[in-house]
């Protein structure tokens, strides 16, 4: 069996290793970034500030962009140092580095950047934490349309310094102008007499820089390209989405997602304190609360029933927890199509039909369990003549069916009302869901046990 390789315990060893500053860095470059900024948060303050030197601004930059919080190690570096690092970032990660920094930091930092690094930290900056040009990167390859074949792979060539996003060549005309794109590989085999033209796809997928991300995440993932270009809405050429920054949108997305779904107001990560933990859950649990008591009250409606009929009692937790989990699961399917932004009014029709349909498929199964089981129980366990326990676990088992089947519809017409007024499905959470479907299954059940077994066979 092969054992993946340590890098990061290699490079400690490496690294307190009386290595030469060049042989340390020889050494060192057989190594990816990533590993390196493991090992860097295992060596004492002391140890990073000997290796800062070495490793040299370039690669520290491209170390850095592997750090979760890279900001506890650049204030180890003097603020000139740190500057000249950012300026060899890319201008997204530039731009999430300098976000860990406070106000007046990030200011003198930017100001001692040079002027195009700093231009494209102060555009990024400008656009909104939840738009496209937020996550976009100034690093890319862009030519003229006009030019011939050896022109452009020498413009390739000598961007190539600079940018390393190359895989996708971006063309504009004369005004700047987004005029399609060419594959490297496309560049490479075209022999010289061809036209640059006849290579370049001008329909090529784009996004504008004010577009909300998850209002096009999903197109930007269908077309599964390196990088995607960022367009304002004179379709200027002004950034890229690279793979990587899709990667991390969608992360970011889910998480959000997730957090929503739990019930909390925004992710939160094991570094946060009591005081943010519990601001991000607080809101929901107060509006939980109200709907719980909203809730109690309507079993205190029902004080008849249980004053009359106590047994019913011990399966009300059957019925509350089995329309809770039947609507949670049509929540999840529900807000996975709802990510399809050409869902049709039909479409939407068919899919609360098949979930109720569902629904009560699998509450027909469920019932029949649950009145054969409850029914043995109570004629078996409790002594009660069978006709008297049955009639009970026949209420358990059409009330559980019933409760199945609104959930399932509450659990799908809920999402989509919010997604019809704009809102994130998502915020339709697990917790949300649950305590509509108590109050629901609530109703539902003690409704039914009035009507059934007190007003028309009158046990009591």
């Amino acid at each position: 069996m092969n054992v993946k390789p340590n890098y990061a315990e290699e490079l400690l060893e490496i690294l307190h290793s009386s290595l030469s500053n060049e042989e340390l860095l020889d050494r060192l470059s057989d190594y990816h970034e990533n590993d390196i900024a493991d090992a860097l948060s295992q060596l004492t303050e002391d140890e990073r500030k000997k290796l800062y030197p070495v490793l040299g601004a370039e690669r520290l930059a491209e170390i850095f962009t592997y750090i979760d919080d890279p900001d506890e190690y650049l204030k180890e570096l003097d603020l000139d140092k740190v500057a000249k690092v950012i300026s060899y970032m890319d201008s997204d990660d530039a731009v999430d580095v300098l976000d860990e920094f406070d106000d007046s930091t990030q200011e003198k930092l930017v100001e001692m950047l040079d002027e195009e690094a700093s231009h494209d930290i102060r555009m990024i900056q400008s656009y909104e934490d939840d738009e496209i040009g937020s996550k976009m990167t100034t690093n890319f390859i862009v030519i003229y349309h006009d030019l011939t074949i050896r022109q452009a792979m020498r413009e390739l060539v000598r961007q190539a310094g600079d940018n390393d996003n190359i895989s996708t060549v971006y063309v504009v005309d004369r005004k700047d102008v987004f005029y399609g794109a060419i594959d490297l590989k496309d560049l490479i085999i075209a022999r010289e007499r061809d036209s640059l033209d006849d290579i370049i796809s001008t329909s090529y997928p784009y996004v504008t820089d004010h577009e909300k991300i998850s209002d096009c995440i999903e197109d930007i993932k269908d077309y599964a390209e390196d990088s995607i270009p960022v367009l304002t809405d004179k379709k200027m050429l002004i950034g890229v989405i690279t793979s990587q920054d899709i990667v991390e949108v969608v992360d970011d997305e889910m998480g959000d997602d997730y957090a929503k779904l739990a019930g909390l107001t925004a992710e939160e990560d094991l570094n946060e304190t009591t005081k943010e933990s519990m601001k991000k859950r607080l809101p929901w649990l107060v509006v939980l609360l109200f709907l719980g008591i909203g809730v109690s009250s309507v079993v205190g409606v029902f004080e008849t029933v249980v004053a009359t009929l106590p047994i019913v009692m011990a399966f009300q937790s059957l019925i509350l927890d089995m329309a809770g989990n039947v609507g949670t699961q049509s929540l999840a399917v529900t807000i996975r199509v709802l990510m399809d932004e050409n869902l049709t009014g039909a479409q939407k029709l068919h899919l609360a039909i098949k979930e109720m349909r569902v629904g009560f498929m699998n509450g027909l199964v469920l019932g029949t369990v649950s009145f054969l089981l409850v029914g043995c129980y109570i004629w078996l366990l409790k002594p009660n003549p069978a006709n008297h326990a049955f009639l009970i676990s026949g209420c358990v088992g059409f009330s559980l069916m019933a409760a199945m089947v609104i959930s399932s519809l509450v659990g799908t017409l809920i999402p989509m009302f919010f997604h019809k007024i704009k809102v994130d499905p998502a915020v339709a959470s697990g917790p949300l869901i649950t305590t509509v479907n108590d109050l629901v299954a609530v109703i539902t059940y003690y409704g039914l046990a009035w009507i059934l077994l007190i007003q028309t066979f009158h046990l009591a």
